[in-house]
C-alpha cells in the first residue's frame, strides 16, 4: 500500500479493505476505517492532529488534510473528496461531498449530506445546515438540495466504494508500451454520469 510514516511513535491505522495508492502519504495520527479510497498523491498529515476517515469515504488525489495543532480533520462516512480540495483542522458530516480544489477552513462543520461546489473557500468556524447546495468565495448557501441530487451523490460515493474493491487487485506497476497495440480496448467503467446528464436522462424516463 501506500508510503506510511509514524510520528512520534503514534502509527497510522488503515482498515483491511481500504485501499491507498502507492504514492499516497500517510503520517502519524491518521485513522481511516473499512471501505475508504485515498488516490494517489493524495497527503494525510497527522503530525499536529488526529485526522479520521469514516468508512465508504474517499479522499481522492492531491487533496491535503492537516490541521493546526491539537485540532482534528473528520470525515464521516461515505465523505467524499474531489480532486486536489485541502481540508484543514474541518469537519465533514456523513455523506458530504467537496468539490474539486475547494478548501475546507479550521473549524468549519459541513453538516449532513451538503455539496459544496468546485473551488469553494469556507472560511474558518464556518457551519452550514445539513442537505445544502454550497459556493463561492467566500462560501455561502445556495438552496436546499433536492432528493435526487441526494441520491446522484450517494451513487457517485458509491462508484468510489467499488473502485476501492477493484484497485486492490487490478491498480499494479507496469513498464508503458512503446506504440498503442491494435484493437486497444477502454477500461472498465461503472454507469454514472454528471448530475447535469443525471438529470436530463432522468426527465426522459419520467
Amino acid at each position: 500500500m501506500g508510503g506510511f510514516y509514524a510520528f512520534d511513535g503514534v502509527v497510522p491505522v488503515v482498515a483491511p479493505s481500504t485501499f491507498v495508492h502507492p504514492d499516497a502519504v500517510v503520517i502519524g495520527d491518521v485513522i481511516i476505517a473499512e471501505g475508504c479510497y485515498i488516490g494517489p498523491a493524495a497527503v494525510l498529515r497527522g503530525d499536529f492532529g488526529r485526522i479520521v476517515i469514516g468508512e465508504g469515504a474517499n479522499i481522492q488525489e492531491t487533496c491535503v488534510l492537516h490541521s493546526f495543532p491539537g485540532r482534528d480533520v473528520v470525515v464521516e462516512r461515505f465523505g467524499h473528496v474531489g480532486h486536489g480540495a485541502v481540508l484543514h483542522g474541518c469537519h465533514l458530516e456523513e455523506n458530504v461531498l467537496i468539490g474539486m480544489n475547494s478548501v475546507i477552513m479550521d473549524e468549519g462543520r459541513i453538516g449532513q449530506e451538503c455539496i459544496v461546489g468546485a473551488l469553494s473557500f469556507v472560511k474558518a468556524k464556518s457551519v452550514f445546515e445539513p442537505r445544502q447546495m454550497i459556493a463561492g468565495s467566500p462560501a455561502r448557501v445556495l438552496r436546499p438540495l433536492t432528493e435526487a441530487e441526494i441520491d446522484w451523490k450517494t451513487r457517485g460515493t458509491g462508484v468510489y466504494q467499488d473502485l476501492a474493491r477493484r484497485a486492490a487487485d487490478e491498480v499494479v506497476p507496469v513498464d508503458p508500451l512503446r506504440n498503442v497495440e491494435p484493437d486497444r480496448r477502454r477500461v472498465r467503467v461503472p454507469e454514472f454520469d454528471p448530475l447535469v446528464l443525471d438529470r436530463l436522462a432522468s426527465q426522459k424516463t419520467d
